[in-house]
């Protein structure tokens, strides 16, 4: 850490940036977060056959945003009051607040050290409190700025700076302002005709916002920043055999026709990675103990393509080794000590056809965790991609076309054949 004496205290921090509904982007949060084995995915349907074999722990719904209109009421569960639940305080960071308003109320999920100290230290705080308590977090702020472009960065600190002259300006105008004699009950109501148009205008800006559905307490909650507090969806109940993805379907409905198709919907899952991770890590140990079990010239026994296969099959695709390395799951141990067992019962009759289904399992393993490993490369590509700033080399660019005269020639500025000048279009926008 640096010397606190020499270099300002930042009491505030830098704003939030927009973020895409990108599940790569998504998963990425998750972990800068913290929060560990488990990874977004975006859902094209919400039909039991599309989701059930899922088993998602929460949803994060986003949408062209309309303001709501709920009674006090709608907010007095009190089971919500058990809830954590935090309010939006700053402009651009509901991605991270739908985020944390699933996670924190997740018992079981695996947040980190960060996130586990926050939520208790945030546990006892009212939602604006706890909105505050994120804005003001340069944990959170790091891990979500980190994902953002950065002209969303640039556009986040324009805008802040913008809102601020303007409030300054109208603040001014309206001091240096003579009094207004009375108004008439027609001047009255024209005023207010034209507020209300104005604020129309401005409320037809389009603005897309995050939300999150979770099951928590024996209720399905809709958990938005913007509302006064978690707003129920319906009752989970043990005996009737539905999940909670059940619940919250018809609630899902009503938003998907209400914003057309102008909407996306990410599901938290346990990792596939970890998962395939494990498959392969158990096979493994399988193996060993198969092979400690067999007679002497087993492999004169068993497939030959089958054997050869084995040789490189069991080979980690991160690290290469065909050693035991990291496992994930909390059962982990438990299941392999089960399946020890069974395979000390097995006769020496069964060993051989043991073992070559143990090879075959491990190649459709390694298969599954290569492609999450490709993915894993290709998001992390996406990132730096997305997050790198291309600016100062377009300005040096041009700048160097210009010393060398070349950028007039390049536009057809100044040409003589009486050709009209064209515009340089960057991004789409001229």
């Amino acid at each position: 850490m640096g010397d606190s004496s020499s270099s300002p205290l930042d009491l505030v921090g830098e704003p939030f940036a927009v973020i895409e509904s990108d599940p790569g982007v998504f998963s990425s949060l998750t972990r800068r977060l913290g929060i560990r084995r488990v990874e977004l995915i975006e859902l094209y349907d919400i039909e039991p056959w599309a989701v059930e074999h899922l088993s998602p722990r929460g949803l994060v719904f986003c949408f062209l945003w309309r303001k709501d209109n709920h009674r006090p009421s709608d907010f007095a569960d009190p089971a919500a009051a058990r809830v954590w639940f935090a309010n939006q305080l700053s402009d651009d960071a509901c991605a991270s607040l739908a985020l944390l308003n699933i996670a924190l109320n997740c018992p079981d999920l695996a947040v980190g050290e960060e996130l586990e100290e926050f939520r208790r230290e945030t546990e006892g705080m009212s939602p604006v409190m706890k909105g505050l308590a994120i804005s003001s977090s340069r944990f959170i702020q790091r891990a979500h700025r980190g994902l953002a472009r950065p002209s969303d960065l640039r556009g986040a600190l324009n805008s802040i700076a913008t809102t601020t002259l303007s409030k300054a300006k109208k603040a001014e105008t309206k001091s240096k302002r003579p009094p207004k004699p009375a108004a008439t009950s027609t001047s009255t109501a024209k005023g207010k005709a034209k507020k209300k148009a104005e604020e129309t205008d401005e409320d037809e800006e389009e603005v897309y916002h995050f939300i999150g559905y979770v099951p928590a307490y024996g209720k399905v909650w809709e958990l938005d920043g913007l509302k006064a507090g978690p707003l129920e969806v319906g009752e989970l109940s043990d005996g009737d055999g539905k999940s909670w993805m059940d619940v919250v379907r018809p609630a899902l409905r009503r938003k998907m026709q209400k914003n057309n198709i102008r909407f996306s919907l990410l599901a938290l899952v346990d990792g596939v990675y970890e998962r395939a991770s494990d498959e392969l890590e158990f096979l493994k140990r399988e193996r060993a103990s198969l092979q400690r079990r067999m007679p002497d010239g087993w492999e004169s026994l068993v497939d030959g393509a089958l054997l050869e296969q084995a040789r490189f099959t069991f080979d980690s695709p991160a690290g290469g080794s065909s050693a035991p390395g990291r496992t994930y799951a909390p059962d982990f141990g438990d299941r392999r000590m089960k399946r020890d067992v069974e395979i000390m019962e097995l006769p020496q009759r069964a060993l051989v056809g043991a073992w070559e289904r143990c090879v075959r399992d491990a190649i459709k393993g390694k298969v599954a965790l290569e492609d999450e490993v490709n993915k894993a490369m290709r998001e992390n590509t996406e990132h730096i991609k997305r997050t790198h700033d291309y600016e100062p080399f377009i300005k040096e660019f041009v700048t160097c076309l210009q010393s060398e005269g070349l950028l007039e020639a390049i536009l057809d500025v100044n040409d003589d054949s009486g050709k009209s000048k064209k515009r340089v279009k960057l991004n789409g926008k001229g």
